[in-house]
């Protein structure tokens, strides 16, 4: 494994490999690895012939006064880790690598990256397509690896792929779950005590949720309710954003049918964000959530 931090040796690196027609793995991470990073670099691993993992705190997708000074790092951690899998490339770069000239041109997919999270986080999502545009032409990779947990993420760069007719497969890994359910995230280790106990409120939100359309609910507005009192009876959580949508659109939905629909929530414990996500079936679809 090789920790290479500038744009062109990566380059260098990567274009023999490319010649002799070995196809190429890219794991884009903040960096701060857990078992969740770590399914989308085991899935790589086992599906390329060459894995880059990239970590990058992108600055473009932080407004000001979010928590871009306070996102953890750890680069000798997340070195230690990825060594134990078969990672050919870690690419570090500085931000003055990834953005040497004030930038003048960005990606924004719109109004996809406007919605829901975007509402409340102007410019995130143009932030993240920027940077993820930016790896892609950097590493040129068969296949990005993303997890599901970002669902409205993974949905933008869907979307920025297909519409710009980008030569990379998207490959969506499923949410890994702490043992009460909670999402793995980056952010949970700012999570006091108190508030990391809390914080499995929002799996079991989605359980409830899940298990109601499961049942028959047709009525989004129903499950939703239900939802927001069992966030609600959590104290320490600070509901920011529930939402029911189509899964494959992200389209607000009056009534639950045949498609598959995706709850979306954020929620606020201290002065930590966290969001999850989960599809969900009627059972006369014959698939179990």
């Amino acid at each position: 494994m090789q920790r290479i931090d500038q744009i062109a040796a990566l380059r260098a690196a990567l274009a023999p490999m490319r010649r002799a027609g070995e196809t190429i793995g890219l794991v884009p991470t903040m960096g701060y690895l857990h078992d969740g990073h770590l399914a989308l670099v085991e899935r790589a691993c086992a599906e390329c012939d060459r894995v880059v993992v990239t970590i990058f705190v992108n600055p473009t997708q932080f407004a000001p006064g979010e928590d871009l000074d306070a996102y953890p790092r750890d680069l000798a951690g997340d070195l230690e880790r990825l060594a134990a899998y078969a990672v050919d490339f870690v690419f570090a770069p500085a931000v003055s690598e990834m953005y040497p000239e004030p930038m003048q041109a960005f990606v924004a997919v719109e109004p996809l990256g406007d919605i829901l999270i975007g509402e409340q986080r102007p410019g995130h999502f143009r932030g993240v397509a920027t940077v993820v545009a930016k790896l892609f032409n950097i590493v040129q990779p068969d296949r990005a690896y993303f997890g599901e947990k970002d669902f409205q993420q993974l949905a933008v760069i869907r979307r920025m792929v297909a519409d710009l007719a980008m030569p990379v497969a998207i490959v969506a890994v499923p949410t890994v779950r702490e043992a009460d359910g909670l999402a793995l995230s980056s952010r949970n280790v700012r999570l006091s005590p108190d508030d990391r106990a809390a914080a499995a409120v929002l799996a079991r939100a989605l359980e409830e949720g899940a298990a109601m359309i499961a049942a028959g609910e047709a009525d989004p507005e129903t499950v939703l309710a239900a939802m927001r009192a069992t966030i609600a009876a959590e104290p320490r959580a600070t509901l920011r954003s529930l939402d029911l949508r189509d899964a494959a659109t992200l389209e607000p939905i009056a009534r639950i049918g045949a498609r598959p629909v995706v709850m979306l929530v954020t929620a606020q414990f201290g002065d930590v964000l966290l969001i999850d996500q989960r599809v969900a079936w009627t059972n006369d679809q014959g698939v179990t959530p």
